[in-house]
């Protein structure tokens, strides 16, 4: 018999302790493997999402929500910006491109876009069915989205006024699908884009624009709002000026991506750590058990590591029986905190809004779960060290004497 059956049998000797120390180990392993796989993917998402883009400028209030509203889609805007205002900014010598955004509906919780172009040939996404809008009121959505509603081409369907679920219905004022996109693994996934003029008119007939004098039309349109606009400039150095120009000469904001995401991922990191700590004490409780375990076990079998002696095995087998009790009890808890970790990312996935869920989602490997591997053969080698080297010191005739 092996010393991993040998290691094997006296585990399931000691039920009781065997499943306390594997119950702490999996929980302190579970909850690092979530630490790691939501900063990585969240990280992930902030880098892609953000690629190219260098300011987003929109009404004043907080740059982190004007941030979190017009790249990720995850916040509510501050507010709307004059057209007219940010079509003057295109004469600019550092606008490089301005890709205007337009909100306010949503289809099934996944906000409904009004942008140009631009914004798909931005995230260099593709078109998987159909062709991208080309008149008012035609839609194109994201892989995400056409997987959820199950839409497909040539189908209508009506945004909900707001960017959240239980809004009115636009039932006056269907969209068609006219394209899918290919997944790009992006925020576009998680979007229904269309043209500006679309979010307009939607907006314009809930208002009675049908119903407006010539005047009354003319000032709508020379009143045209958008709800942000990302920018891209023509040299780095803009960084230093362009901003500075937009907050103080203009009733606009400008928020850069990089300094607020910097800011909120101090906040976040911060998150993490705490949870980390959590996991870490987990762990230290649980190779501290697991030494005690080991060292009792040793007191307890002296009459059989003896009897193992006199038959002829050596002090390295002996030890190596105790690093595999060790290694058999910590590396298959290691594997449960892993899998353990990914079913709670699965939860968390149903309990954020739908078009949040796709930022951290289970079943996603990266490469800092590995770590999860070293930690486990880290904590097993620590807990038996000292247990193991009692058995190297011992000897035979000591052993049997105290037998």
């Amino acid at each position: 018999m092996n010393t991993l059956q040998l290691a094997w049998r006296y585990l399931k000797s000691r039920p009781l302790s065997t499943a306390l120390n594997a119950l702490m180990l999996t929980l302190g392993f579970a909850a690092m493997a979530f630490v790691f796989s939501a900063r990585d993917q969240i990280g992930q998402a902030f880098t892609r999402d953000l690629a190219g883009i260098d300011v987003v400028i929109g009404a004043k209030g907080s740059p982190l929500q004007l941030i979190m509203a017009g790249v990720f889609h995850l916040d509510v805007p501050p507010g709307n910006v004059l057209l007219s205002d940010v079509q003057a900014l295109r004469e600019h010598p550092h606008v490089k491109q301005i890709i205007p955004l337009s909100l306010g509906d949503n289809l099934a919780g996944y906000r409904i876009v009004g942008t140009t172009h631009d914004y798909v040939t931005h995230y260099g996404a593709t078109i998987a069915q159909g062709r991208l809008w080309d008149h008012p009121l035609d839609a194109v959505l994201g892989a995400q989205v056409a997987h959820t509603t199950g839409l497909q081409l040539g189908q209508t369907f009506v945004g909900i006024h707001g960017l959240g679920a239980g809004g009115h219905a636009h039932d006056y004022a269907p969209y068609a699908v006219t394209g899918i996109l290919a997944p790009c693994g992006c925020v576009l996934d998680r979007l229904a884009l269309t043209s500006t003029e679309s979010v307009w008119k939607v907006h314009d007939d809930l208002h009675g624009y049908e119903e407006m004098t010539a005047a009354e039309r003319a000032d709508l349109q020379a009143e045209r709002e958008i709800t942000m606009a990302l920018v891209r400039y023509t040299t780095p150095l803009a960084a230093v000026t362009f901003p500075r120009f937009i907050n103080s000469s203009t009733p606009m904001q400008a928020a850069a991506p990089a300094q607020e995401i910097t800011r909120l991922l101090v906040l976040f990191s911060a998150a993490t750590q705490v949870l980390q700590g959590f996991g870490v004490v987990l762990l230290l409780m649980a190779g501290l058990s697991v030494f005690v375990a080991l060292w009792s076990a040793v007191q307890e079998r002296q009459a059989d590591l003896a009897m193992l002696r006199m038959l002829g095995a050596s002090p390295r087998l002996t030890v190596s029986l105790l690093f595999s009790e060790s290694l058999t009890l910590v590396l298959p808890t290691a594997l449960a905190g892993v899998l353990l970790s990914q079913f709670l990312l699965l939860a968390m996935g149903f309990w954020l809004p739908p078009g949040a869920a796709s930022l951290v989602q289970a079943w996603h490997w990266t490469p800092t779960l590995a770590w999860i591997a070293v930690t486990a053969c880290v904590v097993a080698v620590l807990a038996t060290a000292l247990p193991a080297w009692r058995v190297w010191r011992l000897d035979v005739l000591t052993l049997l004497n105290r037998s």
